[in-house]
């Protein structure tokens, strides 16, 4: 990816597996930012907004679309509860470990394969 704006700094990170928790529904999700933005000290200005895709798409899509506002930025999770995978988008204006992002969420989630990759 060409590097436009070093000025300003920022960090992606994709985060996705195949989760074995029980259940991941709203509830999961809101305590997954909790946890992960408590873990990597990352600061929200207001509440997650979760959306539960049910009926709106293809059967094979259903699950939770979900975003919480960082101060630097924002964390975007997709959730597809039929194959039981989860995608995590972290993106920040604030420096954070991404070992320890993918790891925190390898645990959160339960995760039984995972890949990740900053950009």
């Amino acid at each position: 990816m060409p590097r436009i704006a070093p000025e300003i700094f920022r960090k992606r990170m994709l985060v996705e597996g195949y989760f074995e928790r029980d259940e991941v529904d709203e509830r999961t999700i809101r305590d997954y930012f909790e946890f992960i933005t408590s873990a990597l000290s990352l600061r929200t200005y207001a509440e997650p907004i979760v959306h539960k895709t049910s009926g709106q798409g293809k059967v094979g899509n259903e699950g939770y679309d979900a975003f919480v506002p960082l101060i630097d930025s924002g964390i975007y999770v997709c959730v597809w509860s039929g194959a039981r995978f989860v995608s995590c988008i972290l993106y920040t204006c604030a420096e954070f470990d991404e070992g320890t992002a993918a790891e925190l969420t390898r645990e959160f989630f339960r995760l039984s394969e995972l890949d990740s990759f900053v950009f």
